[in-house]
């Protein structure tokens, strides 16, 4: 029996994952679209190893060897909440989105595409010692293979005003 939260009537599907390169706003649309839906936010960057934390912040991309538990992690995470949740994570490449979908059969995602010129501009501009410096920017769009054509995804503009986002993928939802 899959579990689907229901708010005000309207049937929402309750596994989301907000993905796409660093930059491109997931945590603040995951943020909003957990608080619309009433569904807990898992962020996908406080699973991530110290080790591959300390590599992201001296500047040295994550290989799939460094991905993997990480996913695992994310996985298991996402399929602990019975109820649904929605998750940020860069979900960069088919195969780690389908782990994901492994632990939760009826994930969906949500794809905020956006530029490399944006994203490096958003990533050098972020506040704060974030551990992901605009330097590895390029190699994420190197790695990302967007999941045009695979089901269970919307597409979006991440330029787009979050309210707009919001609306959009609630009414796909």
């Amino acid at each position: 029996m899959t579990d689907i939260y229901v708010p005000k009537g309207d049937g929402i599907f309750s596994w989301l994952v907000v993905m796409g390169v660093s930059g491109c706003g997931k945590s603040s649309l995951g943020g909003a679209l957990s608080a619309v839906l009433g569904l807990p936010l898992i962020e996908g960057d406080d699973f991530h190893s110290p080790d591959n934390v300390s590599k992201m912040r001296a500047g040295i991309a994550l290989t799939d060897d460094d991905r993997a538990e990480w996913l695992a992690s994310l996985g298991r995470e996402l399929a602990g909440h019975r109820g649904g949740a929605v998750l940020t994570c860069s979900a960069l490449k088919r195969a780690y989105r389908d782990r994901l979908r492994a632990a939760v059969p009826e994930l969906r995602f949500v794809f905020m595409a956006l530029t490399r010129e944006e994203a490096e501009r958003r990533v050098a501009a972020r506040a704060g010692a974030h551990m992901f410096p605009a330097s590895l920017v390029a190699n994420q769009f190197a790695t990302l293979e967007p999941p045009t054509g695979e089901p269970g995804v919307l597409e979006v503009d991440a330029t787009a005003p979050q309210g707009e986002l919001v609306a959009r993928v609630r009414a796909w939802l």
